[in-house]
């Protein structure tokens, strides 16, 4: 089992930045991929950042691209998502996602960005 944990939402004003993290416990040696979702009121959850935990490669969605990065921490078992340049339709519970030898889910963290 791995277990995660986010924090680092808030209210920011458009134009701001938010650093969200990760924190995965656990059998985190079975972590191959983790990715950050988020998902708006009213909205399906939709993908937002990918990275392979050992090699580090990264891909966006198109809305976040150039705004946000993922990294992580191999050392201390933690992903992170840095918004800079965040829009009101950011606004949304931001969830990390890891693929070991399932699925294992976060339980949000909520970002507000005010216009």
């Amino acid at each position: 089992q791995v277990q995660l944990v986010e924090s680092g939402g808030g209210l920011v004003q458009a134009g701001g930045s938010l650093r969200l993290s990760c924190a995965a416990s656990g059998r985190t040696s079975s972590i191959s991929v983790m990715k950050w979702f988020r998902q708006a009121p009213g909205k399906e959850r939709e993908f937002v950042a990918v990275i392979v935990w050992i090699g580090g490669g990264t891909a966006y969605a198109d809305s976040v691209k150039g705004r946000f990065t993922i990294s992580r921490d191999n050392a201390k078992n933690t992903l992170y998502l840095q918004m800079n340049g965040l829009k009101p339709e950011d606004t949304a519970v931001y969830y990390c996602h890891a693929r070991g030898i399932t699925d294992y889910w976060g339980q949000g963290t909520q970002v507000t960005v005010s216009s």
